[in-house]
């Protein structure tokens, strides 16, 4: 098990759930309402002033891009009322989980953080990853970016016991993974297409009510680094890849000290010693249901927080009066 840090104290858990929750209540306010800006920064600015509400020294390392792409809760940017006194906390986080999803109403949109030691956590530039996850309780090293999916589908497939074509993958519904859902289908897999909210979708792989045995395909390295503290806690296998369009890119992993550009990061790489996860939903999904807004004037959340050290995962339903403060 990993040892218990002392800078996350355990009442950090229950106060990531108030951050993650007002970020999501603040989102569910302009879901279905088209506009993707407005929701994130809605979000964005729940989440900052959740923060600053904590006695931590905190800094966001994965973040909305760097400072002069991205005003709202930037890469480097300090958070906290403790600054320079209290615990050094490093943050990830993605205060909305699929703009695109609320803004449409659709489903698994979440607030999403999680937090470590100071160092602890990858300092990834906001570029794409190749992501690929399995759930707990395999042979290390099973499956492998350096396989090609559909070797990976057949080593899966070997350790179940089953067919290549019992194996259900979940993949990102984009243009760029035309080439690999061509081949998992020739393989006869099923796959789950997901117009958006990789995070959900990784942390599928470890709940077998989802009936989804693989993750595979490119999204953010934010959600990456995310998805990987969720898998620390709860057991799981994840592998990432950074990706680089272009040079801008490429400068930008070197300013961050990336150096190695094809690199593997393991999970252990992602996200070192003790970690914990929150996640509040904003829209019904497969891992939380969405905020809901009652007739007697007070809403509903549902959140999942979970702890590296412990492996406790607590699943957290919140009635929140509508005027009070923890609004």
């Amino acid at each position: 098990m990993v040892q218990a840090s002392k800078a996350l104290d355990r009442v950090l858990v229950l106060e990531m759930v108030r951050v993650t929750e007002a970020a999501a209540i603040a989102a569910s306010t302009l879901v279905g309402r088209g506009d993707e800006k407005a929701a994130d920064a809605a979000a964005v600015e729940a989440m900052r002033a959740a923060f600053n509400g904590l006695a931590f020294d905190g800094t966001v390392v994965i973040g909305e891009g760097e400072r002069d792409e991205a005003p709202m809760l930037f890469i480097g940017e300090k958070v906290g009322s403790a600054q320079g006194a209290g615990p050094k906390i490093d943050i990830a986080l993605d205060p909305l989980e699929g703009t695109t999803i609320t803004a449409k109403a659709g489903p698994n949109a979440l607030a999403v953080l999680a937090i470590a030691e100071e160092g602890c956590l990858l300092n990834a530039p906001d570029v794409y990853m190749d992501k690929l996850a399995i759930g707990p309780g395999y042979e290390p090293g099973l499956v492998s970016l350096e396989q090609s999916p559909s070797d990976n589908v057949r080593a899966l497939a070997a350790a179940k016991g089953v067919k290549p074509s019992e194996i259900i993958a979940c993949v990102l519904d984009r243009p760029r993974h035309e080439k690999l859902i061509a081949e998992l289908r020739s393989l006869g897999c099923g796959i789950v297409l997901i117009p958006d909210g990789d995070v959900a979708g990784v942390i599928a792989v470890t709940d077998p009510e989802t009936t989804i045995d693989i993750y595979m395909g490119q999204g953010g390295a934010p959600e990456g680094v995310l998805a990987a503290a969720a898998l620390r806690c709860v057991g799981g296998q994840f592998q990432g890849r950074l990706l680089f369009r272009n040079d801008d890119e490429r400068a930008r992993a070197a300013r961050w000290g990336v150096n190695d550009l094809d690199h593997i990061y393991q999970l252990d790489e992602l996200v070192k010693g003790d970690a914990i996860f929150a996640a509040t939903g904003v829209t019904d999904g497969s891992l939380l249901k969405g905020v809901k807004r009652h007739k007697n004037g007070y809403l509903t959340t549902e959140s999942v927080v979970m702890r590296a050290s412990s492996g406790t995962v607590r699943w957290v339903k919140g009635e929140h009066r509508t005027g009070k403060s923890d609004i």
